[in-house]
């Protein structure tokens, strides 16, 4: 289914027993050195978005997706995001919670940037799996300042040899619970066009501020 949509300080310390360590046996079996273990991939900057529902932190997969991340920075450093509103829940019916949840500036002209390159997830690696953050969009190249959040498995919404799909760029790393009331939110009947209709939140959830904690 497809959807329109700082410093650090290193201590080196030595031990007592490290440091009084008898010479070694030359008859003792020679064990290798370990390698060291790889350092962890670098996180990247995150986001709050603060709504009357709760926060959602969102952290941002800058070097993966370069593209979309610094356009989606472009709108929470310039407050575009500030009073607009999460306006969209799918909610699948399922055993466990299957859906999205879409928000934005919602082409409102005061606030809308000019679309962006497509980044498929063939490219970026990633995937529209639970708490992915991903750019909707009509056709590729249009995406701008709408996005959606994955609950669930949806990775039909990524890219395929018959579609390009949709841009994951971040992944929520706080405040799942506050995805989940809003997915549950009520939804007009009738509101909403083509795929859409059915979708439209009754009462619109709104984003109070969205900036930078990282």
């Amino acid at each position: 289914m497809k959807f329109s949509l700082g410093p650090i300080a290193v201590f080196f310390i030595v031990t007592a027993a490290s440091a009084q360590s008898p010479a070694a046996d030359p008859g003792a079996p020679v064990v290798a050195a370990q390698a060291p273990a790889p350092a962890p991939a670098p996180s990247g900057p995150r986001v709050a978005l603060a709504t009357k529902a709760g926060t959602i932190t969102i952290e941002l997969a800058r070097e993966k997706a370069p593209v979309t991340v610094t356009n989606f920075l472009k709108y929470v450093d310039q407050k575009r995001y500030d009073g607009t509103s999460f306006y969209r829940a799918l909610n699948f019916t399922a055993p466990t919670p299957v859906g999205l949840i879409q928000g934005g500036v919602r082409g409102r002209s005061d606030k809308v940037l000019p679309g962006i390159a497509h980044e498929p997830t063939s490219k970026t690696g990633l995937s529209h799996i639970d708490g992915a953050v991903s750019m909707a969009r009509g056709a590729p190249g249009t995406a701008a300042g709408d996005f959606f959040i994955i609950i669930g498995d949806l990775n039909t919404l990524d890219a395929s040899d018959k579609d390009t799909g949709y841009a994951v760029f971040g992944k929520v790393v706080e405040g799942m619970d506050v995805v989940l009331k809003i997915l549950a939110a009520k939804v007009s009947a009738t509101e909403g066009l083509g795929a859409m209709k059915g979708q439209m939140i009754i009462a619109p959830i709104v984003i109070t501020t969205a900036k930078r904690v990282k």
